[in-house]
């Protein structure tokens, strides 16, 4: 089937899908108005993607907002317990989570890394475009999803995915939680949430959040613990001013992990196929990662429609650890060929950010229209220092064989390590213009200028980039109550932080981005459905080369071509069932018309649903799948696969519940990915518990 009639069946089954669920009675349009962080307890059970500001910082519904656009909601992260970052973007439509290791992972979306984070709508920089350790859930109220380029908000047109995380924020009324989950590997988990007025008439108001997670592993050795801490405090400072302090620490201590992962193939080119807790880890590794978040916010109500809102954000985040990599092919036959790298590694990373808008309505042309104006700033610094010891290339016994067990390292061989500082300073403006009644125009700019100063192990990386223009405009037209249309255009302008085989970094990522698609409301806007096709054109794109010395080095690519659709629904489908599902085809090409970005699939299909029992509405069991075709990365294969997960959960009474999740139902092998040039297999068959009291 030719790319063009793919897309033309897409079109026809959603219009038909969307025809059928469309019910007689006209849609609210919403013009809701979003309070970043806000509770989901006045829909606690609802899957419907929330009205966001992440994609251009206008109060927009998914239906106004000219990209593609989910949420993992609070009901989705509590029924399915995803309690880690991790987990939950692997529900979202579209999200490939890249497990390199057991403590590190990268994200990707349309076949590209994800390295726009965003909390509460501001712009975060991911010095190496990856998460160490396993970021928590415990203190997000929900995950949203922005497909796209999305330059306009991040500071650079970054044509993966923005991920925005939802902070929880204090609430008027009292409420409290408590968790308690026990489950396979000896998981045990406390998850307590505590939030309301502090005074006995509320202008100022609090939230705390604390979680507790200690498990071991179905891979040898393996272990993890992990603490969290979130606290908010919001004072009415007058009926006009609302100021906002909160800070968040979470620590992740593991034992034995990963770094680098299992070899694909054999030294005759054959496949590997270990058993799945097979670990290439020392007895002795570890690897702490801390992080200590601060924010404080000021927002000025200024009246006739009005809004001032600065935000100042610190971030510190520490990373201690003994690590042991494997590398070498082994032979098929005697398992001999593997070898030793140990290293200690530590690293320190500051971020300082800044963020000033100024939004509101204004009339023109007898209309009304929406603007935001704003400016925004940042600066990273990190040190990381390396050890080498003079054991690195010790012969090691085949890894059926492996228990773990060598010397600790002396740190003998020298050291090397990074200092450098990169800074980022933009402005910005956005307008949604009312042209009729039906049409609007959403424009859109940002101006950035990038400065980097410092060396990383020996390589200067001396960059700056002045003025770059990352513009963006899209197009909204209602066709009725229900549905509408829309297209976009942005600008890529992308940094990067990967380095080439002399380590120095490689030059931004250049390109266009084009979406269009349709948009409807329905069943009273309780159901968002979907369709996006898209096309995205980009230079000096990293391709990943090899680890060298435990680096990875990357080079860049000119001429690649992106372009697929897209198709989700989310909301309350029928009386008591919620559900999320969303398909997405992804086709990359390079200047010569070749296959690239193999790593990632061309399908991905993810739904999740959860039904309360008639007649015994206490009762709500669920299920959700994940399902991909195969893909390769030019050494080892994956084929396709589905992962299908179970949940079930009874409300004994208003306070007390008890819930059970089972998860790869099927006892699935698979690899978690093969973005490198080594890989691990993922969790087998494993199972959970829990009892939660609320008030």
């Amino acid at each position: 089937m030719c790319r063009k009639t793919r897309l033309a069946v897409a079109i026809a089954a959603v219009c038909s899908f969307n025809h059928a669920l469309a019910d007689d009675g006209a849609a609210v349009q919403l013009d809701a108005q979003t309070v970043v962080g806000s509770s989901d307890s006045e829909q606690p059970d609802s899957y419907k993607a929330a009205p966001s500001s992440a994609a251009t910082k206008l109060d927009l519904t998914p239906r106004q907002t000219p990209q593609s656009i989910s949420t993992i909601s609070g009901a989705q992260l509590q029924d399915f317990k995803l309690s880690s970052v991790n987990d939950a973007l692997k529900m979202a439509p579209g999200i490939q989570v890249q497990e390199v290791e057991t403590d590190r992972t990268y994200y990707t979306a349309r076949g590209f890394d994800i390295t726009n984070f965003q909390y509460d709508g501001i712009g975060i920089p991911f010095v190496y475009g990856n998460v160490e350790g396993d970021l928590d859930t415990a203190m997000f109220e929900r995950v949203e999803v922005i497909r796209g380029a999305n330059g306009l908000m991040s500071g650079t047109g970054n044509p993966s995915a923005t991920i925005n995380f939802v902070r929880k924020r204090p609430t008027t009324t009292p409420q409290a939680r408590i968790d308690l989950t026990g489950g396979s590997w000896d998981k045990r988990r406390i998850d307590t949430d505590v939030s309301g007025p502090l005074t006995e008439s509320g202008n100022i108001r609090g939230r705390a959040v604390y979680a507790h997670e200690d498990k071991n592993s179905y891979l040898d050795r393996y272990s993890r613990e992990k603490n969290i801490f979130h606290g908010v405090l919001e004072i009415d400072l007058s009926d006009e001013t609302l100021f906002t302090i909160g800070h968040t620490l979470q620590k992740s201590d593991a034992d034995s992990p990963l770094w680098g992962a299992l070899p694909l193939n054999y030294s005759d080119g054959s496949k590997t196929d270990y058993s799945r807790s097979t670990s290439t880890s020392s007895d002795w590794a570890y690897w702490d990662v801390q992080e200590n978040r601060t924010f404080a916010e000021l927002a000025q109500d200024l009246g006739n429609g009005w809004q001032a809102k600065a935000v100042l954000t610190h971030v510190q985040k520490e990373g201690d650890g003994s690590l042991f990599y494997v590398y070498g092919e082994p032979d098929r036959d005697t398992g001999l060929g593997l070898f030793s790298f140990p290293s200690e590694y530590q690293d320190k990373n500051t971020q300082l950010i800044g963020d000033l808008q100024l939004s509101g309505a204004f009339g023109l042309g007898g209309r009304e229209h929406d603007a935001v104006l704003g400016a925004s700033w940042s600066r990273s610094e990190l040190e990381d220092m390396s050890w080498y010891d003079s054991s690195t290339g010790t012969a090691l016994p085949p890894l059926e064989e492996w228990n773990g067990n060598i010397g600790e390292p002396l740190n003998d061989a020298g050291t090397n390590g990074s200092d450098f500082t990169d800074r980022m300073q933009s402005v910005y403006g956005a307008a949604r213009w009312s042209l009729t009644d039906r049409l609007n125009l959403i424009t859109g700019a940002r101006v950035v200028d990038v400065e980097s100063s410092g060396g990383n192990y020996g390589a200067d990386k001396t960059t700056k980039y002045s003025s770059e223009i990352v513009p963006y405009a899209g197009l909204v037209y209602d066709l009725t109550e229900q549905y509408s249309v829309y297209a976009s255009y942005t600008e890529i302008f992308d940094p990067q932080t990967e380095t080439d085989m002399s380590g120095s970094r490689l030059a931004p990522v250049e390109g266009v981005n084009y979406e269009a698609g349709i948009k409807g409301e329905l069943f009273n806007d309780r159901v968002n459905v979907s369709l996006a096709v898209f096309r995205t054109e980009q230079d000096n794109l990293a391709e990943f080369v090899a680890m060298v010395a435990g680096k990875n080095r990357y080079r860049a690519v000119d001429g690649i071509t992106s372009e697929g659709y897209e198709l989700e629904v989310s909301g309350e489908l029928l009386p008591g069932l919620q559900a999320t599902a969303g398909y997405t085809f992804v086709d990359i090409t390079d200047a010569d018309d070749r296959h690239t970005q193999t790593h990632s699939p061309k399908h991905l299909f993810k739904t999740a649903t959860t039904y309360r029992v008639p007649g015994l509405e206490q009762l709500k069991v669920g299920a959700s799948l994940n399902w991909q075709d195969d893909i390769h990365n030019g050494i080892a294969e994956q084929d396709a696969y589905a992962l299908v997960n179970l949940m079930a959960s009874y409300d004994i009474d208003p306070n007390w519940s008890v819930s059970a999740n089972l998860n790869n139902v099927t006892d699935e092998k698979y690899l978690t990915s093969l973005y490198w040039t080594q890989a691990y297999y993922g969790a087998p068959r494993n199972a959970s518990m829990s009892v939660s009291w609320k008030y």
